[in-house]
């Protein structure tokens, strides 16, 4: 049809098949001054001309590049093939069609019969493998025509790759729990302490690796009757006590004992079980590939993994389904069930637990996925189609996975470990509908009757005290810690008697935690804010009740200098977790946040917990403050107590059973004032800032709405009125006026501790040291001396 249609034209097309191959270098033309006066050429930089070049057909151009190949390195290649326009895209289809047809001899044609599956594969993963180590991939057949062939199609898998494994080690390193895991210099600990504790041999090496050489109390206590009596167990430690370890090694156990009883069964499972590992390898360095790739079509605004059009993604797709029928999508499905379930109340705790039970089970072999929301669900049905052992998810997309019937989460009777992290907020009345319809799954119609339960919490044992007007009624109940945990292990389908450890103090925050307090008005909380933050730095987290409250700190603390990280539930996933690793990796950083924040995400060294507003309910003033003063670490909360805050503050005081007052936080005075100044300039600079943005949006979506309907606006229908161009330059030059002189206002130093002499030098002014007081001391440092003089006072 084609020569049909074409064939008039073929004299005049024969220029296009060619291709240049370039001899010389390219050389800058001289240009005249006077020719970028003209508007036309005014985006011209530079002009270059090729002269020593040589026109070869098309067909030339691939193997003369694939013998430079052979000499040089990738890198340059990359950049050879910049320099060399090579034909029309179309073109190049026809011709790697052509080549293939050419270089079918008999040998390749043998390699392309599907005579043995397994040899194929084999191919294949070498393939990728070679590709993983920056190296162009080469068959191990004895044609080299059959691996010229596979060259053409495996180039740009090699070029991506080839700078995958460093950009992926810097990612891991960055995650904000690394830090925590790596925090050993130790790589070979002495575990004896670990030893009666029926911990397996595989997780002992990696403690060992980690540097834990003794358990936590609440570990202690919660391993041997969960791997060696095989019972259900609700935990209540205070934070930062190693509650995730004390689930994950009985859950890694189970795993592996599951593994051991099923080995028996065939005697080919021990070769396929080394296929499927050399396998899950290649496919796990596939995973990484993608998911970089994925990232990046995401942070374009496209979370489709389908309109992948680049031949990176397709390469590695043709490499999952030529390998994946056979070993993973048919066999293992029915080889590896769901045997491990945690779930937790939010995103960045899910990504947390993940690599800590990853850290453990690192030489078990044992593979792990993470199901949460506002990531792509494509991306996790893959990754569940791996069939990994446990899942660490948040209840909305596994309740979602789980009506489209994946059929990794279809049979879930076999589910050998259920862990409900942070229980007591998971099954509160009126959050999380979804995890009482997993629950109602669970203990009926996919009830295992051998399966183990796991309940973990700071304050799971925390009551509140019932008001009298609740006891007055009839069938009234008064709340105390055994009919709480009743009730939840009702909710949980706990049948048994289970292991209740409870490890809490009776004020149930952390012994180590130095709790603070301000009263002031609600306008004057920004003033203490700013004060505290200038003068103690270090890693603060500031926890507000509202989205808004966390927007107006953030846009008002910007102003100020003080680069905040904002962390809020209407952000999303990939900007909050990157905010974790930031606030992780600065060591003097302020991170503004809301309750998203305040539960089990173990984020190392945070010296300060400021309550903006104080919370609702004492679990999250427990938790907020867990945050700080952890693994033994001396920490500080701060409550900052306005009018509107005393009711819920006495009623925290009153549950919590505080024996002694909190201390008042120390400010100095002198400095308020001039701290007033910035603030208020600050917000005045921000409420300007705030309004015209907010006009502007929505004056832009009136005008598009009337564009669409063609219809004429009155200027009445404009947020504020549409003002004069006078007036809006009026405006910019007020604001531009209080930006500057808030930026003088920030230049002068405002802790002054001045040293006066009257001896001269030569100089005309003595050199010192900056020997400022107020900043060199830290937040602690000045409670513990307030409270050591009102002590000496008291005598």
């Amino acid at each position: 049809m084609k020569v049909k249609r074409r064939g008039r034209f073929n004299s005049a097309f024969k220029p296009r098949q060619k291709g240049i191959q370039v001899i010389g270098k390219w050389k800058s033309v001289q240009i005249d001054p006077n020719l970028f006066a003209d508007e036309d050429f005014k985006d011209i930089v530079c002009l270059e001309e090729l002269t020593e070049y040589k026109l070869i057909s098309s067909s030339k151009v691939g193997k003369v590049k694939e013998k430079k190949r052979k000499a040089e390195s990738l890198s340059e290649e990359g950049s050879e093939e910049e320099e060399a326009p090579v034909v029309p895209p179309k073109k190049k289809k026809k011709d790697l069609r052509s080549k293939t047809d050419k270089s079918s001899d008999p040998n390749a044609a043998e390699n392309d019969v599907p005579v043995d599956k397994e040899a194929k594969c084999n191919k294949v993963i070498k393939a990728v493998n070679s590709e993983d180590h920056g190296h162009v991939a080469e068959s191990t057949s004895s044609t080299k025509d059959a691996s010229k062939k596979k060259k053409v199609t495996k180039i740009k898998v090699s070029q991506a790759q080839e700078a995958l494994p460093s950009v992926l080690t810097s990612k891991k390193g960055k995650n904000w729990t690394s830090e925590v895991l790596s925090a050993s210099t130790d790589h070979k600990a002495d575990v004896s302490a670990w030893k009666n504790l029926f911990v397996p041999e595989p997780v002992l090496r990696a403690l060992s690796y980690l540097g834990f050489s003794a358990p936590t109390p609440i570990q202690a206590l919660a391993l041997p009757s969960a791997i060696r009596d095989n019972m259900d167990v609700l935990g209540a430690a205070e934070t930062g006590s190693g509650k995730t370890l004390a689930f994950a090694i009985p859950m890694i156990h189970s795993v592996l004992q599951w593994q051991k009883s099923n080995r028996s069964t065939t005697t080919n499972d021990r070769n396929k079980e080394s296929h499927q590992h050399h396998d899950e390898t290649r496919w796990e360095n596939e995973d990484e590939a993608e998911k970089l790739i994925h990232q990046q079509v995401e942070d374009s605004g496209d979370e489709d993994d389908a309109s992948f059009t680049t031949g990176c993604a397709k390469v590695l797709g043709n490499f999952e389904f030529d390998c994946g029928d056979e070993t993973h999508t048919v066999g293992s499905h029915k080889k590896r069930p769901l045997l491990g379930l945690v779930l937790t109340p939010t995103r960045e705790l899910a990504v947390q637990v993940k690599h800590h039970i990853d850290a453990v089970a690192q030489f078990t072999g044992i593979k792990t996925a993470i199901l949460v929301g506002g990531m792509a669900a494509q991306k996790q049905e893959r990754v569940l189609n791996r069939n990994p052992e446990i899942v660490i998810a948040t209840p909305g997309r596994l309740w979602e996975l789980v009506k489209e019937r994946h059929p990794h989460l279809s049979n879930l009777r076999q589910l050998r470990s259920l862990v409900i992290d942070e229980a007591d907020r998971m099954v509160e009345k009126g959050h999380f509908l979804e995890l009482s319809q997993l629950l109602e799954i669970l203990n009926e119609s996919q009830y295992n009757p051998q399966r183990q339960t796991f309940v973990f919490s700071a304050t799971l044992t925390l009551v509140h005290q019932t008001p009298t007007r609740v006891l007055q009624k009839k069938n009234a109940k008064k709340m105390d810690k055994k009919t709480k945990l009743e009730l939840l292990m009702e909710k949980v389908g706990i049948k048994g008697k289970p292991k209740v450890i409870d490890l809490t103090r009776k004020e149930a925050t952390v012994e180590t935690l130095t709790e603070t307090r301000i009263h002031c008005n609600t306008d004057e909380k920004d003033y203490y804010l700013y004060y505290f933050l200038l003068q103690y730095p270090g890693r603060t987290m500031v926890f507000a009740n509202s989205i808004d409250c966390v927007k107006r700190l953030s846009s008002l603390l910007t102003i100020l200098n003080c680069d905040p990280l904002p962390l809020h539930a209407n952000m999303h996933q990939k900007q909050r977790l990157k905010n974790l690793e930031r606030f992780a990796e600065r060591e003097s950083c302020v991170l503004l946040t809301t309750d998203v924040a305040a539960r089990g995400l173990d984020i190392p060294n945070v010296q300060h917990v400021i309550h903006y507003q104080v919370p609702r309910t004492s679990e999250l003033y427990v938790h907020r403050s867990g945050r700080t003063a952890r693994a033994a670490n001396e920490g500080l909360s701060l409550l900052l107590i306005g009018p509107d805050d005393l009711i819920n503050f006495r009623k925290i005081y009153k549950t919590l059973e505080k024996s002694e007052e909190l201390p008042f936080f120390p400010v100095e005075t002198k400095c308020m004032t001039s701290i007033k100044e910035r603030v208020n300039l600050a917000r005045q600079i921000e409420k300007a800032e705030f309004f015209n943005s907010r006009a502007k949006q929505h004056d832009s979506w009136l005008q598009q709405a009337a564009e669409a309907l063609e219809v004429d606006l009155d200027d009445d229908m404009f947020m504020g009125k549409k003002a004069s161009e006078q007036e809006e330059s009026q405006k910019q030059k007020m604001l531009k006026g209080m930006k500057k002189q808030l930026k003088h206002m920030l230049s002068q130093p405002l802790f002054k501790v001045l040293m006066k002499t009257k001896y001269p030098t030569q100089s005309g002014k003595l050199l010192l040291p900056q020997t400022s007081v107020g900043i060199s001391e830290s937040a602690l440092g000045t409670v513990s001396k307030q409270q050591a003089k009102k002590k000496k006072s008291m005598k």
